[in-house]
C-alpha cells in the first residue's frame, strides 16, 4: 500500500496538479503547468508522451520552465538549459529532532521577504505566490528573516519539503535542519508523508536530511528548458 502511495512521486509535478493542487493547475488532460506566477514548473502524463507537444500552448515565447524526471521527444524550438541530478528522498518516520520556539508561521505578509530570502540563495525556483501552495515557517534576527522552509508540490497524502535555505551569514546555527524539521512533524501528524529533492552533488544536505530519518527512495532530474521566440 505504501510502494503504491508512493508511485505519485515518479511524476510529483502531474501527480499534484491532478490532485490535491488542481486548483493551481491550468493546461490540459495530457499536459499541466503551475499558473504562472505560482512556480515554474510543468508536467505530462506519462503514459501519453507523444502528447507534450500541447504544453507549447501554455508557454511564452522566452518563458524558462522545469520538467521532472524523464524526457520524450521535445518540440524543436524548446531548449534544454540544464539538467539538475536529484535525489528523491521520503521520510517514513522524523528523527528526534528538537526545535526552536523561535519558528514562526510565515503569512502573505511575508512574501517579499520570503521571495527575496529564497531567490537570494536559490534563486529560479520560487515565484512571488509560490506561498500559495503551503505553509511556510521561518526564522528571524533582529527582524531580518535568515531562514526558512515550507510546502511545495502536494501530490494526494504527500507534502514536498521545499524552499530549505538559510542567509549565508546565518548558517552553521543548526535553523535548516530545525526548519525541515518542524514542517515534518506537523505533516507527519496530519497523515501525509513528506519527501523532498536535493541536488546528488549536495552531499552536505544529503547528510542532514538521513539524520533526520529521509531514506533515498530514487533519482530523479530536474529539468531547465526555455522556449524559444519563433
Amino acid at each position: 500500500m505504501i510502494h503504491e502511495h508512493l508511485l505519485q512521486l515518479d511524476n510529483p509535478a502531474w501527480s499534484a496538479l491532478t490532485s490535491v493542487q488542481s486548483p493551481f493547475a491550468t493546461g490540459t488532460a495530457a499536459v499541466k503547468r503551475f499558473q504562472r506566477g505560482i512556480l515554474p514548473f510543468a508536467a505530462y502524463d506519462h503514459a501519453a508522451p507523444e502528447k507534450i507537444i500541447a504544453l507549447d500552448e501554455w508557454l511564452l515565447p522566452d518563458e524558462v520552465f522545469f520538467l521532472i524526471g524523464d524526457l520524450p521527444p521535445l518540440p524543436r524550438h524548446w531548449e534544454v538549459i540544464k539538467e539538475l541530478p536529484c535525489v528523491q528522498m521520503v521520510l517514513p518516520k522524523l528523527a528526534d529532532i528538537a526545535t526552536d520556539a523561535s519558528i514562526l508561521h510565515l503569512t502573505a505578509a511575508d512574501k517579499d521577504d520570503m521571495f527575496n530570502l529564497i531567490n537570494k540563495v536559490q534563486p529560479g525556483y520560487y515565484e512571488r505566490d509560490t506561498h500559495l501552495l503551503g505553509n511556510y515557517f521561518g526564522i528571524r534576527q533582529e527582524g531580518a528573516l535568515v531562514a526558512i522552509a515550507g510546502e511545495r508540490m502536494q501530490p494526494e497524502g504527500l507534502t514536498e519539503v521545499s524552499a530549505i535555505c538559510t542567509d549565508p551569514a546565518y548558517t552553521g546555527r543548526g535553523y535548516a535542519q530545525q526548519l525541515t524539521a518542524h514542517v515534518c512533524r506537523r505533516n507527519l501528524e496530519e497523515g501525509r508523508t513528506p519527501y523532498l529533492h536535493v541536488l546528488q552533488s549536495n552531499l552536505r544536505a544529503i547528510g542532514i536530511y538521513e539524520k533526520l530519518g529521509f531514506t533515498v527512495r530514487r533519482m530523479i532530474s530536474f529539468w531547465k528548458l526555455k522556449k524559444i521566440f519563433q
